[in-house]
């Protein structure tokens, strides 16, 4: 492992790294399905109605539209999908209260326990293409022990956009190599080194569930750090 005694913050991705998206989404989206007697592929569901964001993001990155918070491309695919997954049996408020789902997503197992022992060394904040707000009130719900708390909504930009990783390094008022971004996306990760970043990979293999969608599972040999889970992460970091 490469010598990280400098690294003075960790900032991390969080959906898919820190909160287990895909199982909450399934889970609420079928409590609400077995009210109306609606029984769907509820992971695909879950799966494209993400891609939406991405879709969001992937427009304003181009230069296709403004910048949107992650609130309104969820929405706006949410209404595309609705008719589709038989969801247009549900009234406007509780489709707005599923749409807000992102808010209220579960963390792994492992994420706060891990997060409390970093904390105790480190600066720990979140560095997510999420919404300020849908991160904070995500933070209340979940029980996670940020620092800070920086989104897209911070940079008005997205990742891989470079202002967002040297951004969040001037915020935190640190140099680039005394911060750490920590993600189970190897993309992420390799953007943020690029940027001159540190780089922590945790391993997520049940991000994706059973979509057939592959997770990131090994690291490649630039990676700073591996890790099996934030307690591990904690304890390679020292903390």
């Amino acid at each position: 492992m490469t010598n990280l005694s400098q690294v003075k913050a960790i900032v991390f991705d969080v959906f898919g790294t820190v909160v287990d998206w895909q199982g909450t989404i399934i889970r609420e989206v079928s409590a609400l399905g077995d009210k109306i007697n609606v029984s769907r592929n509820w992971g695909d569901f879950a799966d494209r109605w993400r891609q939406g964001y991405h879709d969001g993001k992937r427009s304003a990155l181009n230069g296709e539209r403004d910048w949107l918070k992650a609130d309104t491309m969820h929405w706006e695919r949410l209404e595309l999908l609705q008719g589709e997954f038989g969801l247009d049996a549900l009234s406007h408020e509780e489709l707005k209260h599923l749409n807000k789902v992102w808010h209220r997503l579960t963390p792994w197992p492992d994420s706060v326990e891990g997060l409390e022992r970093l904390k105790k060394k480190f600066i720990i904040g979140t560095l997510s293409n999420g919404d300020n707000g849908l991160l904070v009130h995500m933070a209340k719900n979940a029980g996670l022990p940020w620092d800070v708390v920086m989104g897209a909504e911070s940079f008005k930009s997205y990742k891989p956009d470079p202002k967002v990783y040297l951004g969040a390094v001037d915020l935190l008022g640190y140099q680039a190599h005394e911060v750490m971004v920590a993600a189970a996306h190897l993309s992420d990760l390799n953007n943020a080194r690029k940027y001159g970043l540190r780089t922590g990979f945790v391993v997520r293999p049940d991000e994706f569930g059973d979509s057939g969608v592959a997770a990131d599972l090994i690291a490649n040999e630039e990676i700073d750090v591996e890790a099996s889970d934030f307690i591990d992460l904690a304890k390679k970091m020292g903390a």
